[in-house]
């Protein structure tokens, strides 16, 4: 079985404890950063996730600043299809891999919103972004591997003995996440991927999905190569009473307009949608301690673990035994509740999977 790993969250567009309009918030900037990363270094974290989005702050000039602020965790930052040239990426990746000795790992966004990428300038269709994306994948590797330089002739790109120097720290490369609820995305991810994140569910909707991509994984020949994980919020308290306030703090007087914004925001994004469906086809719980409430307020994952300490253990627990073994989680406020987790939930998880558990 695999090692269980954890992630944590940078909130790149600033912390808070409400969406409500007019509520102080915490400000992005290198105090908050700071705070965060500190906390889930201390927490025992293995990896930080760095977003991509309108409102967050540039993810890979955030990420270098900070893994030089750090010294343990590894940096989980965005490839997304038609930025940057693929071979440049691929040298920027691995020139960070090897001034951090192998603190870095690419997270593969095709985008979420299709306002987003055309106010980005980015001309291509959802359906385009995933075979860019793959292609851009398929050449990364193969100058990373490669005994030297390398002709590509694809659909997006053209190159002509292409090279990189240096190469990866981590042999043979860098390891690839990918979150997405869309076939393109599971294809993506049975090719390539060392992670699919799937966004909240139900653990048996979960088990389902991975059989799904497995098999088609298995058509490249890496179903024993392709592992899964969660992407999840988690609010943890001493009593379930104040983990439940926490929650609906959270979402209090949050305004019914921008719940349609952002819904409208991501209307072609099929894993965003499923959040969505399985918020209106079982209200706020879709199963024991699995709160849709966060889907009102915010985009991408809204599917938040609510509990006290032995029910968020065991949820995470539930995931682990269908055979998720990375957890990307976040919480509100970032720092302090990657504080929680590692005083109260880290704990009870080790003691159930033992050897299991990664040593931080």
């Amino acid at each position: 079985m695999r090692p269980l790993e954890f992630g944590w969250y940078l909130p790149s567009n600033g912390d808070t404890t409400s969406y409500a309009a007019g509520h102080d918030a915490i400000p992005a900037g290198t105090a908050m950063f700071d705070r965060v990363v500190q906390a889930a270094e201390a927490a025992g974290f293995e990896y930080m996730l760095v977003p991509v989005a309108l409102p967050c702050w540039e993810a890979w000039v955030t990420t270098a600043f900070m893994a030089g602020r750090s010294s343990r965790i590894r940096m989980l930052v965005a490839a997304r299809p038609g930025y940057i040239n693929p071979v440049m990426l691929a040298k920027m990746v691995t020139t960070f891999d090897q001034l951090t000795g192998g603190r870095v790992c690419v997270n593969l966004i095709a985008g979420q919103s299709e306002q987003e990428a055309a106010a980005d300038g980015i001309r291509y269709a959802k359906e385009d972004r995933y075979a860019l994306m793959a292609e851009e994948v398929g050449i990364m590797k193969r100058l990373w591997t490669a005994d030297g330089p390398i002709d590509h002739a694809g659909r997006f790109h053209t190159l002509r003995s292409a090279r990189i120097i240096p190469p990866p720290f981590q042999q043979p490369h860098p390891r690839f996440y990918l979150g997405g609820g869309s076939r393109e995305a599971w294809e993506i991810s049975a090719e390539h991927a060392d992670v699919h994140l799937f966004w909240g569910d139900t653990p048996e909707g979960i088990a389902l999905q991975m059989a799904e991509i497995r098999a088609m994984a298995a058509k490249h020949g890496r179903a024993d190569q392709l592992g899964f994980g969660m992407r999840l919020q988690i609010l943890c308290r001493e009593t379930e009473a104040e983990a439940l306030a926490a929650a609906q703090e959270l979402v209090r007087d949050v305004p019914a307009e921008r719940t349609a914004a952002l819904r409208a925001n991501v209307a072609n994004s099929v894993a965003n949608q499923r959040v969505q469906a399985l918020a209106r086809e079982h209200g706020d719980w879709i199963a024991p301690n699995l709160w849709t409430g966060l889907t009102r307020a915010r985009q991408g994952a809204g599917i938040a673990v609510v509990g006290n300490p032995a029910q968020c253990a065991a949820v995470l627990q539930r995931f682990i035994d269908i055979g998720c073994h990375s957890f990307c989680l976040s919480g509100y406020l970032h720092d302090e509740e990657a504080t929680r987790f590692a005083r109260w939930v880290r704990p009870i998880l080790a003691e159930r999977n033992g050897a299991r558990m990664l040593a931080a």
